[in-house]
Formats: structure tokens, sequence, C-alpha cells
């Protein structure tokens, strides 16, 4: 049976304003949506969505610029995580919805700010499937060379494609098993790595402090290599988001997100901050390796450990397979959401036995064409779309920031039996990560690289606020 769950547009007559239908539409959209997920699916996705390909790849270049102090950049930029994690599990808790942040920024500052945050978190889904997509068929076709990446990205794309058209069950399974084997890899890794600095791993001697202490010290490149460092580790947290849109669609929402939320600190601090204090420790920061084929790698190797390279390709290939398929999951969510409150076009939002499905497709095809416009034009409009993606995260955070800040106050007033979870230090804790996300901005200013990402990021960001504010004024004038 075919459902369309979507509503007339809806808007305040002042930017702060709560839009009067904003409530019931997202509740409309996430009743339509099936409650397949269990409590063990909800677990797994929150455990697994931090052990991403940014960990086990992307963290050598932070590495090789801030040297062992990436330890301390991991943790600064996982407090922060930490907050924001925390904002966004307390009005969760409250108010469930596929739509997440965004239906939170429609309540707290109007529907130019759910329209722009839930449409800007979209493409920056879409065009992640598409680069996770490449990604999983380079290691492939480094297995099997003669076979073209492009028949592996559209293979992955059909998977998920058909598994996420299917049932929200099917995603759960998937992530569940997905996000199981990343948490033993990870987990076997910090084994093997305390055993190595301790000494006791066999073939092994304790390192002790030297590789902290050694070639330039524990900030070998200064301030300006710490700030690098700090930079890539901010972008690697990406994917925490996912587990409070999945939590509409499980058994018991609130319970859902209040546990994830609550063990976020150990997991960001056990396997961030613990797996860059064991690679720092045990190998010298500048080796060549670290940068070139990625720290995890790089410390299997150096314990002597056999087949490093190829056990290192399945994890990564693992990491990049269930992004790929939570992405897919969370753009078409997203986008269900937005149609339903009136914000986006009528069809997408089409839902049938459940599943979103037309925004599942939707999403799928354009994660796709990314990965044909890497092909196509390799040298301008892909880059630039890699550059409008780039900061949107920053973005997001900040809409859940000032959405919590404003929510808040309301929440105590109206219903304080639904802050099951509570932000720490409210509101002065809210207020500081507002700050830090200014400094990041900063940091990303002065960095040329990450200067023109912030620019793109921010163009996508205002044009999007602009159809935002043109939509909510004409629906005010029309309902006016």
């Amino acid at each position: 049976m075919s459902r369309t769950s979507a509503s007339s547009p809806t808007a305040g007559s002042e930017v702060s304003a709560v839009p009067a239908g904003s409530d019931v539409s997202a509740v409309k959209a996430d009743s339509a949506l099936t409650h397949g997920l269990k409590q063990r699916h909800l677990s797994m996705i929150a455990l697994g969505g931090v052990i991403g390909a940014g960990l086990f790849v992307g963290s050598g270049a932070g590495i090789a610029s801030a040297g062992p102090s990436i330890v301390i950049a991991y943790a600064i930029s996982g407090l922060l995580v930490m907050f924001v994690m925390r904002m966004l599990g307390e009005m969760s808790a409250a108010n469930p919805a596929s739509g997440s942040f965004s239906v939170h920024a429609e309540r707290a500052i109007g529907p130019w700010a759910g329209f722009t945050a839930g449409w800007a978190f979209w493409v920056l889904l879409c065009v992640a499937v598409g680069l996770e997509g490449i990604g999983a068929a380079k290691i492939v076709t480094g297995w099997l060379p003669g076979t073209p990446e492009w028949a592996w990205v559209a293979l992955f794309m059909a998977v998920f494609l058909g598994t996420n058209l299917a049932a929200v069950k099917n995603f759960g399974e998937f992530e569940f098993w997905f996000a199981s084997l990343k948490v033993v890899a990870i987990t076997l890794f910090l084994v093997l790595g305390v055993l190595a600095i301790l000494g006791v791993l066999p073939g092994t001697d304790a390192p002790g402090g030297a590789n902290l202490r050694g070639d330039g010290g524990f900030l070998p490149n200064g301030s300006n290599g710490f700030i690098i460092g700090l930079l890539a580790s901010v972008f690697a947290y990406g994917g925490l988001e996912t587990v409070t849109i999945a939590a509409a669609e499980s058994e018991n929402p609130v319970r859902g997100v209040a546990k994830a939320v609550r063990t976020a600190m150990w997991r960001i601090a056990l396997f961030y901050v613990g797996s860059m204090a064991v690679i720092v420790t045990l190998v010298p920061w500048d080796d060549p390796k670290v940068a070139t084929v990625g720290p995890f790698y790089a410390t299997l190797d150096h314990l002597g450990i056999s087949g490093a390279a190829e056990i290192m390709n399945v994890v990564i290939l693992i990491a990049l397979l269930s992004a790929m398929n939570a992405n897919i999951y969370g753009a078409s969510r997203m986008a269900c959401s937005l149609v339903a409150r009136g914000q986006g076009p009528k069809r997408l939002g089409r839902v049938s036995s459940g599943v979103p499905r037309t925004a599942v497709l939707v999403s799928s095809v354009f994660g796709f064409l990314c990965v044909l416009l890497s092909y196509w034009r390799p040298d301008d409009v892909f880059p630039w779309l890699l550059n409008m993606i780039g900061a949107v995260i920053l973005v997001v955070w900040i809409f859940i920031a000032v959405s919590q800040l404003l929510l808040r106050r309301r929440l105590e007033r109206e219903s304080p039996e639904k802050l099951v979870v509570r932000m720490w230090l409210f509101p002065v804790g809210t207020l500081l990560a507002l700050a830090a996300m200014a400094g990041i901005f900063l940091l990303m200013l002065r960095e040329p690289d990450t200067r023109d990402q912030l620019l793109a990021t921010g163009a996508l960001t205002v044009v999007l606020a602009v159809i935002g504010v043109v939509r909510q004024r004409r629906a005010a004038a029309v309902k006016n």
C-alpha cells in the first residue's frame, strides 16, 4: 500500500516562532515509517558509528602534522563532539524524529533553519555515499586488478539500494554486523597495542616514551602543526548523528537515544583518543607509512603482524560499506522528514510499506552522480563539490547548539518530564561549545586548504537559508 506522507507548508510569522504544524508533521512522517529497529540494532549503530574510514585513514594526515600532540587534538575535538551529542540527545530523547536536528531547528528557530540544516546534511550524505563507493571500489580493484572501478561502485550501490528499499530491519541487520566487525577489529588493535607498549607482546620491546619525546618532541611542528591536526580530528567524527535519525524507527526511541548518548563519552575516548595514543607511542610520528598507507597499517607492520596491509584493507572496506549503507539510510529519512514538513517536493516523501522508497532511490542516484562527476570532471566540478560539503557538519553542529539553547528553557517550562537526557553545565556548556565552533571556523579561515572548504560551504548554507526564508515568508503570507 502506497502512502504519501507530505503536508502543506508550515511557517511562523516570525523567524523565531515555532511553526504550529511542525510537530504534527514530524509525528505523521515518523508514524508512516515502520519501527523495525531493535535495541541491539540501535546500540551497534551508535557503537559502530564512531568507527569510520576517517579514523583508519584520515588520521594519518593529522599525525603527520601534529606529531604526538594529535592525542590532545583528538581529546579536544572529542570533548566538543561529546557536548554536541549531549545536546542532540537531550532534544531527540524529548522529541524523537527521523528529521533529528532539522526538526529541532525548525521548532526552535523557524522553518528556514530546519530547511537549511536538513538539505545541507542531505547533500553531505549523498556526496559522501559517492566518495565511500569510490574508496571501496579502489580497494577491491587492488585485489582484482583489471576490473573497472565504476562496476564495483554500481554493485555496492545496487546492494545497499536494495537493502534500504526492502525494510528498515535490513538496514539494521547490515549495520549490526558491520559495526560488530569494526568493534572487534578496533578492540583487537587496542589490545595488541597495549600489550606491545607494556612489552609483553612476543617479539616486541616496550618503547617507553621514546616516540613521544623524540624527533622534535611532543609538538614537533609547533602550534601550526597542532592546529592542522586539530582540524583534521574534528572532521573525523562524522557519522554520530545517524543514531538519532535511526532512533525514530526503533522499538523504544527515548531509551535508545538516551543509552547511545550516555555511552558516547567512553566510546570516543576509547576508540579515537585511545587509538591515537597507541599509534604515536609505538610508531615514530614521521614514519612515511603513517601518512601514505595509514597509521593503523603502519602500527601493525611495525609490530610484525603478517598481512597487515590486507587486514587493514578488509577493515577499511567494511567501514566504507557501512558508511555507504548508513548514509543512504540517513539521507532518505532526512528527505522524507523535510517533505512531511512542507520543505520539499511531495513525491520525494512518498512512503510505501513503511519505507520512503522514492527518497532512498533519489538519494542513491545523487550519490552515483557524484561518482560519475569524479570521472567526467575530476579537475573542476568534483573538487568544487567536495569543498562545498567540507564544513557542513560544523554548520549542523551550530544549528544543534542554538536549537538546544532555545528549546531547553521551553522544555523545562512545558514538559520537564521529557528531559531524560540533560546537557551538561547548561547554559554554560552550550555557550562554550558554540564558542569552540566559532574558534574552529576562525582556524579554518587561517589555513588555505580549509579556507576554500569554509567559503564553499558558506555559499551553500547562504543559498539554502535564503531559499528557506523566502519559502517561510510565502507560506506565512498564504496563511495570513
